[in-house]
């Protein structure tokens, strides 16, 4: 007769929920989205089934849908109608994109913590993260004086956060002396500390009508290397990073554990496109549980030791946790339907095989994000 019986303490759905060891809620959560100037209505991602470009109307209704579900943030992406060497759009004060923000955070109301992208990918013609010598190569010290620039913008639009996701050497410090000089001291930097150059972000390209041709080898991350990670935490904390990052984060857990145990400050990671569009193809043919498995995913980001994670699912998570523990998820959740100029629920597809057209899938080689 066994003597140990630890699964006396899995006996009943209440004495599981009382021991969990890892807890989610929607306030841990962070919805990104995609805002395209130009667009007359939202458009829905082809690689990103339930996931839309939104004009700066149906975003402004999607922040007030997060606001009410008690979600922690949103994050804010621009799609813009013309693109430059430089991306001059993107340090234009009275640009979309400014607009964007202004509009997401007066729906947010204070509620929800209000992000913004920092990075001229979305607004270069030739697809990179800055500023291209002659050569071809990046030129890491202008392209960093453009995303100070971009800071105090989006900061001044409305932005509580700005998130260096461009992994140019000295960005956080190079915008935290822009934002204080121009009296922002309040603006918080979330750091993209550890941003692999994966191929999980195909899909992102498709959100972002991206340009790029070749890769981002030379400033995002090997994904063979996982004490790099380590030093990039040592900078960011002492450059001024309020949050660091960990993306993508499925398959950076170890990645995520050793960054939340270094740190002094919180860690965000990012379940990036890849990771989402691999969810909904397995649900779609019928492989998977897809709730459960979008859960089960989420509570691993979380258990290995991120205090935010950024989802395309935050909207339909947070909807799961406010009603029902976790041991009691529903099986085909009810899905609120959409309106003209109102998505309500852009966090995810209703899993046909049909939302997943054919086409080319990019090479690892090709894939920016």
């Amino acid at each position: 007769m066994p003597h140990l019986r630890p699964r006396r303490a899995r006996r009943t759905p209440a004495i599981r929920e009382l021991l969990t060891q890892t807890r989610l809620h929607p306030r841990d959560l962070v919805l990104p989205v995609f805002v395209k100037e130009g667009l007359q209505e939202p458009a829905e991602i082809r690689s990103m089934p339930g996931v839309y470009q939104h004009t700066i109307a149906s975003v402004r209704d999607l922040t007030e849908q997060a606001r009410d579900a008690g979600l922690g943030g949103i994050m804010v992406f621009a799609v813009p109608q013309s693109r430059d060497a430089l991306g001059s759009g993107a340090t234009d004060p009275d640009g979309f994109f400014a607009a964007a923000i202004r509009a997401v955070a007066q729906a947010a109301e204070g509620a929800l913590v209000v992000m913004s992208d920092i990075c001229l990918d979305e607004f270069t013609d030739h697809g990179h993260c800055g500023v291209l010598r002659p050569d071809g190569t990046i030129d890491n010290d202008a392209t960093i004086d453009r995303y100070a620039q971009m800071a105090v913008i989006h900061a001044d639009a409305g932005a509580d956060v700005v998130g260096l996701s461009g992994m140019m050497d000295g960005q956080t410090a190079e915008v935290r002396a822009a934002l204080d000089d121009a009296g922002l001291i309040d603006t918080l930097i979330l750091s993209y500390t550890a941003k692999y150059a994966s191929a999980f972000y195909g899909p992102f390209r498709d959100a972002v009508e991206s340009t790029l041709e070749g890769d981002r080898r030379t400033y995002q991350m090997d994904p063979a290397n996982r004490r790099e990670a380590l030093r990039a935490l040592d900078i960011e904390e002492a450059s001024g990073a309020d949050i660091v990052m960990v993306k993508p984060a499925g398959s950076y857990l170890d990645v995520l554990a050793d960054l939340a145990a270094a740190s002094s400050v919180p860690v965000a990671a990012y379940q990036v496109s890849g990771e989402y569009a691999m969810i909904e193809a397995a649900s779609a043919n019928g492989w998977i549980d897809r709730e459960r498995v979008i859960v089960e995913s989420l509570i691993a980001i979380r258990r290995a030791g991120a205090d935010v994670i950024l989802t395309y699912y935050a909207l339909e998570a947070a909807a799961w946790l406010a009603g029902s523990r976790r041991d009691a998820l529903p099986v085909n959740p009810p899905v609120a339907s959409g309106s003209a100029g109102r998505v309500a629920d852009a966090g995810a597809g209703s899993g046909r095989l049909d939302e997943f057209p054919a086409g080319p899938i990019p090479r690892a080689d090709e894939v920016g994000r």
